[in-house]
């Protein structure tokens, strides 16, 4: 599998091409923004109508993410579901996808603004946990060492006269945000006044795909 490695405050870490985190020292894996339940929520409110499987597909790209890394712990960080409740209402099918992957592992629920923790699935629930040099916690505030997510950071990219944009990982000497893992979940561009203003002028932005690749954070021009 092919991942972006890089250290951040003292840890050796691997952007996965999926918008994982791995770190291989702890046989940690860190997702973030699942948004579980999104379809049917919005199909519930008359919202704006999705493919019903993303949940299904989520789930299933995070087993194939266990599965190659044999993470012995998970930190869901924050917003595992896209609104309170939903755990409650899992289809059968994937709730029993979720208890396997969740079986013999540590799995550790992040209090996120969606979502303050699915609490009939088991596992720890924290509002924000520190591990060694790290601390995890759903949005940025500005401590050392912090791994977030909440924005779901994408990068606006032109190459060879033709625009795009990929979900991304954000890094500067202080913090790492994590890109959205969950299917259908939207983005904030890291040119946003929100992302722009957070951000150290030494971030990076870490592409997801085939090939997880680092290029400075893409950033709106001054004066535009």
């Amino acid at each position: 599998m092919n991942t972006h490695a890089f250290t951040f405050h003292g840890a050796d870490l691997h952007a996965l091409p999926s918008g994982a985190l791995y770190w291989p020292d702890e046989a940690l894996l860190v997702v973030s923004d699942l948004h579980l339940g999104k379809a049917a929520r919005l199909a519930a409110t008359g919202g704006a109508a999705l493919p019903p499987y993303e949940t299904r597909d989520t789930l299933a790209r995070l087993d194939d993410v266990l599965t190659v890394t044999r993470a012995r712990t998970v930190i869901c960080l924050g917003d595992s579901f896209d609104a309170p409740g939903l755990d409650t209402c899992l289809p059968d099918e994937d709730l029993d996808t979720l208890t396997r992957m969740k079986a013999g592992r540590r799995w550790i629920w992040i209090e996120g603004n969606h979502d303050p923790g699915p609490l009939t699935l088991g596992g720890e629930h924290h509002a924000d946990l520190q591990l060694g040099p790290l601390t995890f916690r759903h949005i940025a505030t500005s401590g050392p060492g912090e791994v977030s997510g909440h924005y779901h950071p994408k990068a606006r990219i032109n190459a060879r006269g033709r625009g795009f944009s990929m979900p991304c990982f954000l890094c500067d000497a202080d913090r790492l945000i994590l890109p959205a893992f969950g299917t259908y979940t939207g983005g904030l561009y890291t040119d946003s006044p929100v992302l722009s203003a957070l951000m150290g002028r030494d971030a990076c932005a870490i592409l997801t795909g085939a090939r997880p690749v680092a290029i400075p954070m893409p950033r709106r021009l001054t004066g535009t």
